[in-house]
């Protein structure tokens, strides 16, 4: 196959370098000059069987592409989106951005209308993100063994233009989990865009305190690491999903609100123990262990099924009319 990825910070150089390790013919674009560069150099190290082409223009870029992955943030996707239907792309399109509906939006909008030959859309968003950006941090192996989102719209998404992506996502190592924009905004809401904020403030206030910055260790580290991303970055991603992250961010103040009145209580260490509880057995039973592979028909109505109940795909099969699939194991 033959991608086109437009952006190449971590996310999108990652899958630049794992598409073209797969096997595929892949060309690359990104609008800053020394991002070019930079991996104009690292092409010409890689290994013969796993380089790539850097493109001088987007429209260079996903000329013949058969599948482009825009991997740029939030507020660039709707100008390479203009730049993509200005060349009549009639191919497949899909993205990485960390929110769905927004994206969905802005498709319909600056793609689907502009020209007569509608091309393809899945949303997508792999959960593997770092602290650290740019191509720079970019490693062929980031999706091995992560979970992918593809978003499944009916009856506005093709199946079969759900399962070519799905296809060349599990071909990466990654686990797809199919889900609507909604659900996957609501979802990522609470893991990460919630956990990026509360993160933001814990660094924020203990910096102030010079002792307490000196005395930080393991749990400061594990529970500010996400604090070191890019606010530009961070802002697009909350900001985007705005009403989500309000509705998620709302739960956590009103939990940590029955925290502050337990540390009231006429004793305090008592008061707090089934505060914790429910949430120190929620981390130990994470992740969910997978069961057995099972066999699903490729059919929105099950695919969707599959991704409600926590479920992921990990490959499609020639004839596309199954998919092998991995729902969590039963707790016992």
């Amino acid at each position: 196959m033959r991608v086109a990825v437009i952006g190449l910070g971590l996310i999108g150089g990652s899958a630049l370098r794992a598409f073209a390790a797969a096997g595929h013919r892949v060309f690359g674009y990104d609008a800053d000059p020394a991002t070019r560069a930079t991996a104009r150099t690292a092409a010409a190290r890689a290994a013969p069987g796993a380089r790539w082409q850097v493109a001088p223009t987007v429209r260079d870029a996903v000329a013949d592409a058969d599948l482009v992955l825009l991997a740029v943030p939030l507020p660039a996707v709707g100008p390479v989106l203009d730049e993509i239907a200005a060349v009549g792309y009639s191919g497949l399109v899909t993205d990485v951005t960390s929110v769905k509906e927004p994206v969905r939006r802005l498709v319909d909008r600056r793609l689907h209308r502009q020209h007569d030959r509608t091309a393809g859309f899945v949303g997508g968003h792999p959960m593997a993100g770092r602290e650290t950006s740019g191509f720079t941090s970019a490693d062929p192996e980031l999706f091995t063994g992560c979970a992918w989102v593809l978003c499944l719209e009916p009856p506005v998404t093709s199946v079969d233009d759900w399962l070519t992506v799905a296809t060349a996502v599990t071909g990466l190592g990654a686990r797809v989990v199919p889900a609507t924009g909604e659900e996957h905004d609501r979802a990522v809401a609470a893991i990460s865009h919630v956990p990026h904020l509360l993160a933001t403030a814990l660094a924020a206030t203990a910096v102030t305190d010079p002792l307490a910055w000196s005395l930080a260790a393991g749990s400061f580290r594990d529970g500010t690491r996400v604090a070191a991303s890019r606010p530009e970055l961070v802002a697009a991603m909350c900001g985007g999903n705005a009403g989500a992250v309000r509705a998620a961010l709302d739960e956590v103040l009103a939990t940590l609100t029955a925290a502050r009145a337990a540390l009231d209580a006429e004793d305090p260490v008592q008061a707090l123990v089934p505060w914790l509880t429910p949430g120190s057995s929620a981390r130990g039973g994470w992740p969910p262990q997978p069961g057995r592979p099972l066999e699903l028909p490729a059919r929105p109505d099950a695919l969707l099924r599959l991704g409600r109940a926590g479920g992921w795909v990990t490959a499609v099969a020639e004839d596309r009319r199954t998919v092998t699939a991995v729902r969590p194991a039963p707790v016992d």
